[in-house]
């Protein structure tokens, strides 16, 4: 049996603030090359010269945002995190307010949320290993 994944960040202190990360989240979701489409964040704190952040989806056993969704958009994923029903959603951003940590952006094209889902696409292109895949048992 394959175990689910979920994003984990490893070392918040490597982060170089390249978004190489988010470039290459934006280009698996949405097929474009756009900070504005990512489902990973990286923020500095204090300028070029100041810390990064990386903010992402910690793939919650329990997530917020999904309860916040009224009409079932977002379900809780196996192993943590959620799935979006892009066709159910009608973009009014409860999820985005409700996550703890910021991590659910909405598109400003679409005005749907930009969700991680765990592919590991970042971690394939981060050249300091901040992020890795984690595997996540789920107990039944």
């Amino acid at each position: 049996m394959k175990l689910p994944v979920r994003l984990h960040v490893v070392e918040m202190g490597r982060c170089i603030g390249c978004y190489n990360c988010m470039f290459a989240c934006s280009r698996t979701l949405h097929r474009v090359l756009s900070v504005g489409k990512s489902a990973i964040q990286v923020k500095t704190q204090g300028g070029i010269e100041g810390n990064f952040m990386v903010i992402t989806c910690r793939g919650c056993l329990d997530p917020q945002c999904a309860k916040a969704c009224k009409v079932g958009a977002l379900k809780p994923r196996k192993g943590g995190g959620v799935l979006l029903d892009k066709e159910k959603c009608t973009g009014c951003g409860e999820c985005s307010v409700a996550c703890l940590i910021g991590a659910i952006n909405m598109d400003p094209e679409t005005k749907k949320p930009i969700v991680c889902i765990h592919c590991g696409a970042c971690t394939r292109f981060c050249p300091h290993n901040v992020l890795s895949l984690e595997k996540v048992e789920v107990l039944v």
